[in-house]
């Protein structure tokens, strides 16, 4: 239901997963773990579908089975059939919203690792912040306004079918269920549409992105307090168009427990949106040559404990192997020397501890932020070799220091 950009942010603050995995790097992304059943590709993005959602999709098939009962008893058992047509429809409805969001993002540049039909809707999981509050709101707006116009299509179909069949119903139930989608995400609170909406709005008017954010996501948390009280007590009262004398206690636990449900995504939602706003807050402080370990230069002949010998006389913590002009060939790779007993160090060489070196594996000193970490995902490995404009050895960069970095920058207090 919602745009979560956050959820692609929330890869990028994670060394070692997902999107901007520091030691990580272009992978075929129909095959990661996690993301449920690839259905396609449309604009090239991969739609999945998690195992969560067949779990609401029974219980949607069941809930308008019952309602169907109601309005329709003689279709009998084959009003299940209806149902599940209905539910399948509903999410269709979902996935045009989330593509609404895909297609702005793609307009805009930034990249959508993928949309995911879960339990409660949609994610549409984009990698990259917006440039500008003003895209920033439209990208959010554009996944309401595409659930309006569908609740407006269905209105006009239903309008041309005869009331009381089962054309008529579906059609009514998919105009309400859009017209819900969109009132809900309407709401100005993070991790939802409005709440991006509303960060635009603050974005805008002070001109700090980050107190858009801090604004949007206590909003947020107020709305999941809101829904968790607020739900039950609506039906409760039969505010909600109930009769309150229909309402048993298995309703009333289900309410209960649907308002909580609703107020942890919302609440855990707001609460990632400013982690990872202060993550973003700190990132550009991530900088290459600050995090680079000294080298020294080896010949791939060099025995490990040799090896070890100079770097620890030069105050260095990596070792580079050379070839007989001085240029770099290889790294040693830290897990390799580790793994080398101690007393078999003097007859080990360390080029067969060592990976070579590939383009990729070069890093620019200056590399710092976003460009730093995009570079680092695009070309896997566990050390690079970071080298100075003129091409001169500055030294190596572990992946296991920009894991740190990134605890410590989430560990930072915002600002």
């Amino acid at each position: 239901m919602k745009k979560d950009e956050e959820s692609g942010e929330r890869e990028r603050a994670r060394p070692g997963t997902g999107a901007a995995d520091p030691g990580g790097g272009k992978r075929d992304r129909s095959a990661e773990p996690g993301g449920g059943l690839l259905m396609g590709r449309p604009f090239g993005v991969p739609v999945y579908v998690a195992p969560s959602w067949f779990v609401v999709a029974a219980l949607i098939t069941w809930v308008f089975g019952g309602q169907l009962d109601r309005v329709l008893p003689e279709l009998g058992g084959a009003r299940y059939l209806v149902s599940l047509f209905f539910a399948v429809a509903f999410y269709a409805s979902v996935l045009v919203h989330e593509l609404a969001h895909t297609v702005a993002a793609l307009r805009y540049k930034l990249p959508v690792r993928r949309i995911q039909l879960q339990f409660f809707g949609g994610v549409s999981e984009i990698e990259k912040e917006s440039e500008t509050p003003g895209r920033e709101f439209v990208l959010a707006f554009v996944g309401p306004l595409l659930s309006l116009v569908l609740a407006a299509v269905f209105y006009a179909g239903m309008r041309a079918v005869e009331p009381g069949t089962v054309p008529g119903v579906l059609l009514a139930g998919l105009m309400i269920s859009n017209l819900i989608v969109a009132a809900f995400n309407l709401l100005p609170g993070l991790p939802l549409d409005g709440g991006r909406m509303l960060r635009a709005v603050v974005w805008k008017i002070t001109g700090k992105p980050m107190s858009g954010t801090v604004a949007a996501a206590w909003v947020g948390r107020a709305l999941a307090v809101a829904v968790l009280i607020g739900l039950p007590l609506l039906t409760h009262t039969g505010a909600l168009g109930n009769s309150t004398e229909d309402i048993g206690g298995m309703e009333t636990v289900t309410d209960a427990l649907l308002a909580a449900i609703l107020a942890a995504i919302i609440w855990t939602g707001a609460g990632n949106s400013l982690r990872m706003a202060r993550l973003r807050e700190h990132l550009p402080g991530l900088r290459a040559r600050a995090l680079t370990r000294r080298a020294v230069p080896v010949t791939s002949d060099t025995p490990l404990s040799e090896a070890l010998r100079r770097a620890n006389e030069a105050g260095a913590r990596a070792l580079v192997v050379v070839d007989g002009h001085g240029d770099p060939k290889a790294l040693v790779r830290e897990a390799a020397i580790v793994g080398v007993p101690e007393h078999r160090r003097p007859w080990v060489a360390v080029g067969g501890l060592a990976q070579d070196l590939t383009d990729g594996m070069k890093v620019p000193a200056e590399l710092a932020g976003e460009a730093l970490l995009d570079r680092l995902r695009a070309n896997p490995a566990s050390e690079y070799l970071v080298v100075e404009e003129t091409g001169e050895i500055y030294g190596v960069l572990s992946t296991a220091d920009v894991e740190r970095a990134f605890v410590a920058a989430m560990a930072r207090p915002g600002s």
